[in-house]
């Protein structure tokens, strides 16, 4: 939810993080921004991180509205999502620059203070997370986010880590790697018989939306574990729309990928069994077809996790433009393609009634009221809970912030 003046006000003396005399209060024109207290990483992999007790403490006096954003809203049935359902998994998706990271950020805060231990995983390159809960989440680790009644964690994905382990685990196992060594061998004329799999190609390049579904999958490899078993709620905060939709093709990308990568040791295994263990690369070679092959498998349950209706929902993010409207449209029809539940649509940064009082307000918001007659008519999207989101006049950031903006979002 971006800035903009008179709108949705927040009034400086509701709460005492909002002091005046503070480094980060809220000025008249300034931005809602809280120092984050002392925080504990957790290795990303590590076990037993749930062990030490978390204490929260209620904060008192939650940001409060000075006036109303909008004309009558459609509630979004937060109600269901808290308590009547055991959906587990909520992914926000959207195009760049909606406010995805602040909703997904927003319904975060709000389910842990509504006694679900949240996990919140961003999938984007850009790390809107950290900014929004104005903390430090990179580094693939997780980190419990202070202030929400209940336990929450925040794990921002590095994608270029997760590009070098594809990369690495691919290239132990083929392409220019077993090129050279088979030529060291006097055996090049298999590769050159086997050529027909263009493996080089396939991993010089890893394929675009491996970042998510590795982030996707990498999640499904710790939610195995008991440790882990205390999440309740799992939120998504997902990279722009591009990514989203190869995303939702790569398992099957994937899938004859690493088979033809898997093939080709089959291929060479009986050539090469006899000098392997002289130089001593079976075992590094086993490792890296037994990584690619987890990977392949976890491909398959991000596929699966994604189109099971019972634990998995999508929710649309987008913005009052005929642009954005439209590329929600095509988003909605491609998720339901691939048969992926999606049940709300969320179309941030509306500008309130009030807005008539200025010319060039009064013509954005007039522009705006015609992208919303179109979500009303759209056949991709008219099926949806249309949730209704205020511009408001500062930057939402912290964890009061995000409680302030759920509370308008998630009712």
């Amino acid at each position: 939810m971006a800035a903009s003046p008179a709108c949705c006000r927040v009034p400086s003396r509701c709460s005492p993080f909002l002091s005046t005399g503070s480094k980060n209060s809220i000025a008249a024109l300034g931005s809602i921004s809280f120092s984050s207290k002392i925080h504990r990483r957790i290795p990303f992999l590590a076990t037993g991180f749930i062990s030490p007790s978390v204490k929260n403490k209620r904060r008192p006096c939650p940001l409060q509205v000075r006036s109303v954003a909008t004309p009558a809203e459609t509630a979004a049935g937060f109600d269901e999502m808290v308590s009547g359902t055991q959906r587990k998994y909520y992914l926000l998706g959207g195009k760049g620059g909606v406010g995805k990271t602040s909703c997904a950020a927003s319904l975060a805060v709000k389910f842990a203070n509504n006694g679900h231990a949240t996990l919140v995983v961003s999938t984007d390159p850009a790390h809107s997370l950290s900014d929004s809960f104005s903390q430090d989440l990179t580094g693939g680790t997780l980190i419990q986010v202070e202030g929400p009644d209940s336990p929450l964690f925040a794990l921002e994905i590095n994608p270029e880590k997760a590009r070098e382990e594809f990369r690495n685990a691919s290239q132990k196992n083929g392409g220019t790697g077993v090129k050279d060594f088979m030529d060291g061998m006097g055996l090049g004329m298999i590769v050159e018989q086997l050529g027909e799999l263009k493996l080089g190609e396939l991993l010089d390049t890893p394929p675009p939306g491996l970042d998510e579904a590795i982030a996707i999958s990498k999640v499904i490899q710790f939610l195995e574990s008991e440790e882990y078993s205390m999440f309740t709620r799992i939120i998504f905060d997902t990279a722009p729309t591009g990514h989203t939709l190869r995303l939702l093709s790569l398992p099957d990308f994937l899938d004859a990928s690493i088979g033809k990568i898997l093939k080709l040791r089959q291929k060479i295994a009986s050539a090469t069994n006899a000098i392997k263990s002289v130089f001593g690369q079976e075992e590094t070679r086993q490792d890296a077809a037994d990584k690619l092959e987890r990977l392949r498998e976890r491909m398959i349950k991000v596929r699966e996790l994604f189109r099971d209706t019972d634990s998995t929902e999508f929710v649309i993010v987008t913005i009052p433009t005929v642009m954005a409207i439209s590329e929600s449209s095509r988003l909605h029809a491609s998720l339901k393609k691939e048969n992926v539940p999606v049940k709300r649509l969320i179309v941030n940064q509306i500008l309130p009634p009030s807005a008539s009082d200025c010319k060039f307000c009064a013509m954005k918001r007039k522009d705006q009221m015609r992208a919303l007659d179109m979500v009303n008519s759209d056949p991709e999207l008219s099926s949806l809970t249309l949730i209704r989101a205020p511009l408001v006049d500062v930057e939402v950031r912290g964890v009061p912030a995000l409680q302030f903006m759920g509370d308008i979002i998630w009712k």
